[in-house]
């Protein structure tokens, strides 16, 4: 029988598990696509090419000793930056409530979401124990979204799925599937909940707390 982890929302939590963090942290590589003449490829074709690009900042040994975790992280975070669409994650994360906010709200929204996956992937970037990505297929939704299938293979094999659309030519990853469940409907079901049970301050007083708590931990070298 097959056993998914699924998280309990709380009006004061907000977490992803390890599984999410390392699929993040093989993701923020493996979505680049190397400048406009590879335009054409497919998604497949998009993730495959660099993802020995995230292995080996992963692994790198030099960038593991502590006084380079900064620099280890920020190489992480430039791509990331280039090729997640931080806008799309949060407005699907946050879901119906989207459309009640004035823009200066969605901007700050985007940009406190932004930081909490760079600060959860900074706090946990060594949990990351050579896991690999085997690919099985793809499908493709009209011109613009593809889904592309996998697994993660590690000391466990787990399903690892990218969903993507394109924007200026280029396939951009807007959600991570870990063994069925969607980092981005992870985040609206706990958004939802203290949506629900307090108020949209209280959510973004939250997660400006749990982004200082990343940052406490890491003495402070969270990118900004």
């Amino acid at each position: 029988m097959k056993h998914t982890r699924r998280l309990r929302a709380r009006p004061d939590m907000v977490h992803v598990g390890p599984f999410f963090t390392v699929a993040i942290l093989l993701s923020l590589v493996a979505i680049v696509v190397m400048g406009p003449a590879r335009a054409a490829e497919t998604p497949t074709d998009a993730v495959r090419t660099t993802v020995n690009e995230a292995i080996s900042v992963l692994q790198d040994q030099g960038l593991k000793h502590p006084d380079r975790a900064a620099e280890r992280i920020n190489r992480l975070k430039r791509i990331a930056d280039s090729r997640f669409d931080y806008g799309e994650m949060a407005k699907r994360a946050l879901g119906a409530h989207w459309n009640n906010m004035s823009e200066r709200q969605q901007k700050e929204f985007v940009d406190l979401f932004t930081k909490l996956l760079t600060a959860s992937y900074a706090d946990q970037v060594g949990l990351y124990s050579g896991e690999q990505v085997k690919y099985l297929e793809e499908r493709l939704e009209g011109d613009d979204y593809a889904e592309v299938r996998s697994k993660m293979i590690g000391k466990t094999t787990i399903p690892l799925d990218y969903r993507l659309l394109k924007k200026d030519g280029e396939w951009r990853a807007y959600d991570v599937v870990i063994d069925g469940v969607s980092l981005v409907k992870n985040y609206r079901g706990q958004f939802a909940s203290m949506l629900r049970l307090s108020s949209y301050d209280h959510l973004v007083q939250t997660l400006r707390e749990k982004v200082e708590k990343y940052k406490e931990r890491e003495g402070g070298q969270v990118p900004q």
